[in-house]
C-alpha cells in the first residue's frame, strides 16, 4: 500500500540502485512511494534536480531543508533520521544511510560496521506519523495521518515480551530527547553499561553520568571518518578510563552503530550519535526497548 523512506545521506551506487529499482517498480504497481532525503547529505553526490527525476518515475520526493546561500541557523538543522516504513506494519531504523560504504560495497575507512533494527506491529505507527510530520512540513497539501495509521484490529497480540518505545527528536522544540534517552539508559544501569558510538564528543555532565554507571564499556572506531572529531573523541578517553570505564577501538575499521545496552534488560538503537549535533541540532530517531527478546541478539552485536 505504501513505502516511506527517509535518509540523511544519499549517494549513487549499487546500494541505491537496488533500492531505487524496487521503489520504481512498486510505484508503477500503484503503491504510494514517498522519499525524503537531506540536501546536505546528497548535494555532493546527486544532481540538483534529482528530486524532479524521481517524481517523473512515480516516486513522490521531498528534499529536506534545501541549501541556500544565506546566513541562517536553520541551514544547520539536518534530517539525520534513517527510516523505512512498509504499509504501516514494518519499520526500520538505525545508523545505515543509502551509500555503498554502509554495506561494504565501497571501502573508505576499512571495514564498515553498522547497526539497525526492524520493528513490527503497533510501534510502527510512530514511525508513520514521524515521516508524515516531516513530509507535511514541506508539502503544499497536507497528508492526513489517519489515512496511513492502521487500526488496532490489524495487529495481533504480541507473542514477545517487553516494551518497544520509538522516540523522535527535533531541534525545533525544547526537549533534548536524544540526549535524555541516553542519560536515562546510563542511569538505569546497575550491572553493566555498554555503548557503541562513532563519535564521543560529550560534555562534563555526560562524562559524570557515564562515570557513575556500573561496569561500563564504550566501543568507538579504530579508523576515523573525521580526523578532528576523532581527536576530540580520544581526548575524552583519559577521564573515563581513570574512572574505570573500558574503552575499545574497533580496529578493522569504522563502526557507525549507535547502540546502548544495560543489564540484559534495556537497549537503545537508533540514529543518535553522542555529540552536540545529534543532541541539539539534527532531527533524530531511535527505539528504546525494555525486557524484549531481541536484547540477547543486540548483546551479541556489541
Amino acid at each position: 500500500k505504501f513505502i516511506f523512506v527517509e535518509t540523511f545521506i544519499l549517494d549513487n551506487g549499487r546500494m541505491w540502485d537496488s533500492i531505487l529499482k524496487v521503489m520504481i517498480e512498486k510505484a508503477k504497481e500503484g503503491v504510494d512511494v514517498r522519499f525524503i532525503y537531506d540536501d546536505f547529505g546528497a548535494f555532493t553526490h546527486m544532481q540538483p534536480d534529482y528530486d524532479q527525476w524521481l517524481e517523473s518515475q512515480g516516486i513522490k520526493t521531498h528534499v529536506f531543508n534545501p541549501l541556500k546561500p544565506q546566513l541562517a541557523m536553520q541551514m544547520n538543522n539536518r534530517d539525520h533520521r534513517k527510516i523505512i516504513v512498509i504499509d504501516g506494519k514494518t519499520a526500520f531504523t538505525g545508523g545505515i544511510n543509502i551509500a555503498d560504504e554502509y554495506v561494504n560495497m565501497k571501502k573508505r575507512f576499512g571495514y564498515w560496521k553498522d547497526m539497525g533494527i526492524e520493528v513490527r506491529g503497533k510501534a510502527v505507527e510512530q514511525f508513520t506519523i514521524s515521516f508524515l510530520q516531516i513530509w507535511n512540513y514541506q508539502a503544499a497539501r497536507n497528508t492526513r495521518y489517519a489515512d496511513y495509521v492502521l487500526p488496532d484490529t490489524e495487529f495481533r497480540n504480541p507473542e514477545q515480551t517487553g516494551f518497544v518505545i520509538p522516540f523522535f527528536d527535533a531541534p525545533t522544540d525544547e526537549n533534548d530527547t536524544g540526549k535524555n534517552m541516553h542519560m536515562n539508559m546510563f542511569n538505569l544501569a546497575n550491572k553493566y553499561l555498554w555503548i557503541t558510538t562513532p563519535y564521543l564528543v560529550i560534555d562534563a555532565e555526560m562524562i559524570a553520568t557515564i562515570k557513575l554507571a556500573a561496569a561500563n564499556r564504550i566501543l568507538v572506531p579504530g579508523i576515523p571518518d573525521k580526523k578532528m572529531v576523532y581527536a576530540v573523541t580520544r581526548s575524552n578517553f583519559e577521564p573515563l578510563i581513570r574512572a574505570g570505564v573500558r574503552i575499545y577501538e574497533y580496529t578493522p575499521g569504522f563502526i557507525h552503530g549507535k547502540v546502548c545496552l544495560s543489564d540484559d534488560e534495556n537497549a537503545l538503537v537508533g540514529t543518535v550519535n553522542m555529540d552536540s549535533r545529534s543532541y541539539y541540532i539534527n532531527y533524530e530517531c531511535g527505539i528504546w526497548m525494555r525486557k524484549t527478546d531481541c536484547i540477547r541478539e543486540i548483546k551479541k552485536m556489541c
